[in-house]
């Protein structure tokens, strides 16, 4: 299997986008990430886009086809293919590009991810973000997922004692992050008392608990690393990939304070890059509810089980703590349009590992990760990333 390298990234604004179209995004994005790696489309042979819903957001399917076409890329009839598992298809769109070009079939691969949701009340976008849960046992009685990582928070608050002033450390850290964060959706800061006191969505998380309906795309260029210097001089190796999944329905999980997709991708992704947890320097995990960061800490091995939101408390995951977690402002922040989110974390990984980061630019970091997550937790994406020079 060969080593395979990032050697370009692109990324829009994350926010309310209204005048903007979903091809125009991912076209902005892809065209940004081509431009970075120095590289015309002719050097393309496979194209891979993460979309959750674009058929009920903006009432289009068969999205790849259309932003190949927009590319300028029609003509060379290269595959193009989008990928859909909820909110993590944008890290699995990037397993799949990672998975093409370490076995040989394909050299250059762009990889994106994008998704268009205001376009569509906010009953419409809830309605469809639903679909990522269980139907017939959880939407149809009127679950959402404010409701379903509301059960997942009191049930971690019971077993470890965390708090809600724990979970909303969470988002007054990531909002600051955001205020660094140019392409943010909310790049302003908010209190401790503003977090704890916003309008209950589903106890005990509140509005500042929860991410934002972003609209946004991602993209990054793959290379074999052995062909990655010919484009640049300082690429980003994938030095590990990891992906499960576990049951879509809450009720039927283990333990619902445990992602087990996200412990069993973690553990396939350290084995690959030959590192252990303590070996990360920052990570970029799927904060789409405040409760969530904490968890996905523990999963990832960070912190021991019931350690997270302590943690935070004390500030080991601030930017110059023990290790940095959603630098980037996170979903919560930055935004999350859920099939950008994905390759928007890989794109900040690489910008920390180049040293591209501008203002929010951490020091002496070698070792990132990224962290994403579909629905409640049944399916989950992790990449481990090192300097290629």
């Amino acid at each position: 299997m060969r080593e395979v390298a990032v050697i370009g990234v692109g990324m829009t604004k994350f926010g309310e986008l209204w005048d903007r179209s979903l091809r125009s995004l991912g076209i902005e994005a892809g065209a940004a990430a081509v431009n970075d790696a120095g590289i015309e489309g002719k050097d393309i042979d496979a194209l891979y886009v993460g979309t959750m819903s674009p058929g009920r957001f903006v009432r289009q399917e068969h999205m790849a086809p259309i932003i190949s076409e927009y590319s300028g890329l029609v003509d060379r009839h290269i595959p193009a293919t989008r990928i859909e598992s909820a909110c993590a298809s944008g890290g699995i769109a990037l397993r799949e590009g990672f998975m093409a070009v370490a076995s040989g079939l394909h050299d250059i691969v762009v990889v994106g991810g994008a998704e268009k949701m205001t376009d569509v009340p906010g009953s419409v976008a809830t309605d469809t973000l639903g679909m990522a849960a269980d139907q017939e046992w959880e939407a149809a009685f009127g679950i959402t997922f404010p409701g379903l990582y509301a059960m997942m928070a009191r049930r971690h608050m019971h077993e470890y004692g965390t708090t809600k002033e724990q979970m909303a450390m969470v988002a007054v850290k990531n909002h600051k992050n955001a205020t660094l964060n140019p392409k943010a959706h909310f790049p302003r800061e908010i209190t401790m008392e503003q977090a704890l006191n916003s309008t209950m969505v589903a106890d005990p998380l509140g509005l500042f608990d929860c991410s934002p309906v972003s609209d946004g795309a991602a993209a990054v260029v793959l290379a074999p690393l052995e062909r990655a210097r010919e484009f640049t001089d300082r690429p980003v190796v994938i030095a590990g990939s990891g992906q499960a999944s576990d049951t879509i329905a809450l009720h039927s999980r283990r333990d619902i304070t445990t992602t087990d997709a996200t412990v069993a991708a973690a553990r396939m992704a350290y084995e690959m890059a030959g590192i252990e947890p303590k070996d990360v320097d920052f990570a970029e995990v799927h904060d789409c509810f405040t409760i969530n960061e904490i968890i996905a800490t523990e999963d990832l091995g960070f912190f021991k089980k019931g350690e997270g939101g302590k943690a935070v408390e004390e500030g080991r995951t601030q930017r110059d703590g023990e290790i940095p977690v959603n630098v980037s402002g996170g979903l919560k922040a930055k935004g999350h349009p859920v099939g950008a989110t994905g390759i928007a974390q890989t794109v900040e990984a690489v910008l920390q590992l180049r040293g591209d980061a501008g203002k929010r630019q951490l020091k002496d970091v070698e070792i990132g990760l990224t962290h994403n997550i579909g629905g409640s937790g049944a399916s989950c994406a992790v990449h481990i990333f090192k300097r290629g020079w």
